[in-house]
């Protein structure tokens, strides 16, 4: 999944309080192997974008890294997964840059 967009309370700043800031979420899953001739043999993305949602629907967080720990963690729990590399920047954290992030993977 790549580029889902997000508006989240998201930073540890004061002026990042009590707002909605936009973030770019990218996930990469590798999964164990397997016949895959059918939906319920993978991973269904839409799992993974609600995941993500539920996420930051459930109140601010403070750390990129936290929000993405989090996720990863969500998507090792799907079926199959064996490895989650997830990926958030924050467009608008950094001036003269076009976006400052992580990248959190973890793996069983």
């Amino acid at each position: 999944m790549r580029g889902l967009r997000l508006d989240a309370g998201i930073g540890v700043y004061a002026h990042e309080q009590g707002r909605l800031q936009p973030l770019i979420v990218d996930v990469t899953l590798t999964l164990s192997a397997g016949p895959v001739e059918e939906l319920g043999d993978t991973v269904n993305y839409e799992r993974v974008a609600e995941a993500a949602r539920g996420l930051v629907d459930a109140g601010h967080i403070e750390l990129v890294e936290t929000l993405a720990e989090r996720l990863a963690i969500a998507c090792l729990n799907l079926p199959r997964v064996q490895r989650a590399a997830v990926r958030i920047e924050k467009p608008e954290a950094l001036a003269g840059a076009d976006a400052a992030g992580c990248e959190v993977v973890l793996a069983r």
